[in-house]
């Protein structure tokens, strides 16, 4: 079977992926949709505990999209001879991404002194709750846990609900990203040195990172980020509005924007009004302003006021349900998802990269690989017999 390859982008690269869940998967992901050659090595079936977590529904949508693209074989490291046929992969490789608690890798002598004293050219990737080392290195580190210690919860939802979490896994998700984006760093910089690196990003940094201006506010201007709801929290008027027919988003800020809006709405009254006259007055008054909006936006339906809104270079959309972020145009012009068939017999739907290259660009070629379905095919690469591989299979190893 000739080996997966999405692109030729960084076709010339191997990846041993060790990680799971969902912050490493997701950077490997990024690698393997650019052409890498992405190997994920888990525990043979009922040997993990905790594989109900992240490795037993193969047929799911979540693990199909974060998985796709990729080889898959098993290892289970607690059998003799298992340590040896992974260093073999480590001597052949360029990038090893793993996200276990920091204290299991010394453990397992899979350290990046190790891995470096195997392979001077390998790029170790580490992504952990807390960082590699400090006061907290040893916490277990989910997203959720993590949205609430590095800021989010308390800038999300309304005041007078306390906390919130997002939606979505932001602090895993971002701390793939950055790690992604320090594999190809270090692969960049290894051009010019020719030596590897330890590429380390963690859920907390990367969650206060994502918090961006709301902690540039506090470090700089000992301005305290807030709840304001659908509100933003230093522009106006930018939030959610009622229409005849449903909500839209308007972000109306900045004085063109803010110009341009009276004359939609036909209310340059607005415009001369002194509390209105700056940005921060209108922040200030937000509470008067945005009663003012609310008496005139019902004349019309949510797609007039988009259409007018739009058509005046004030940004303006509607609040789409999940189905129908789907249904608009724009969304099917990016081509956001791709259909695969799938080995067991059906069809699967993937988000696919949203960065475009125009010579080397991402694609989804391939579905979420079946539980060791390419362990031969691996092992014979390393340059082991069938005899070898027929051994390991009798002896538990994969």
């Amino acid at each position: 079977m000739p080996k997966i390859q999405a692109s030729l982008a960084l076709s010339r690269f191997k990846v041993i992926d060790l990680s799971r869940v969902r912050a490493g998967p997701n950077c490997v992901r990024i690698l393997t949709d650019f052409g890498a050659d992405v190997v994920r090595v888990e525990p043979p079936e009922g040997v993990d505990p905790n594989e109900a977590m992240f490795a037993a529904n193969r047929k799911g949508g979540d693990f199909q999209n974060i998985n796709r693209n990729k080889r898959s074989m098993t290892l289970n490291l607690k059998k003799e001879g298992a340590m040896d046929i992974l260093k073999r992969m480590i001597a052949q490789a360029d990038v090893v991404v793993e996200n276990w608690r920091p204290d299991v890798k010394d453990r397992l002598g899979l350290d990046y002194a190790s891995l470096k004293a195997i392979n001077p050219r390998i790029i170790l990737a580490s992504i952990s709750g807390f960082g590699q080392d400090g006061p907290y290195a040893w916490r277990p580190g989910f997203d959720q846990i993590i949205q609430g210690m590095g800021g989010l919860m308390s800038v999300t939802g309304e005041p007078e609900h306390g906390p919130i979490r997002s939606g979505l896994a932001v602090a895993d998700l971002s701390a793939g990203l950055y790690c992604a984006i320090g594999i190809l760093v270090a692969l960049i910089e290894r051009e010019t040195s020719g030596q590897g690196q330890w590429v380390q990003s963690s859920l907390l940094h990367s969650q206060i990172a994502m918090m961006d201006f709301q902690m540039a506010r506090y470090l700089n201007d000992n301005d305290v980020p807030v709840q304001v709801g659908n509100n933003h929290p230093t522009s106006s008027p930018m939030g959610l509005f009622e229409a005849s027919d449903g909500c839209f988003n308007l972000g109306a800020s900045g004085e063109g924007n803010w110009k341009r809006f009276c004359e939609v709405v036909q209310k340059p009254e607005w415009f001369q009004d002194p509390e209105f006259v700056t940005e921060p007055l209108r922040v200030k008054n937000r509470e008067r302003l945005n009663r003012l909006i609310a008496e005139e936006f019902p004349k019309k339906t949510v797609h007039q006021w988009v259409w007018l809104l739009n058509q005046a270079g004030v940004p303006a959309g509607p609040v789409y349900t999940v189905p129908q972020v789907f249904e608009d145009e724009q969304v099917k012009h990016l081509q956001v998802t791709a259909t695969l068939p799938t080995q067991f017999g059906k069809d699967m739907h993937f988000i696919t990269q949203p960065v475009v290259l125009s010579r080397t660009p991402s694609k989804v070629v391939a579905p979420a690989p079946g539980w060791g379905e390419h362990t031969d095919e691996v092992l014979a690469d390393l340059g082991f017999s069938a005899t070898d591989i027929e051994g390991f299979h009798g002896r538990g190893v994969v």
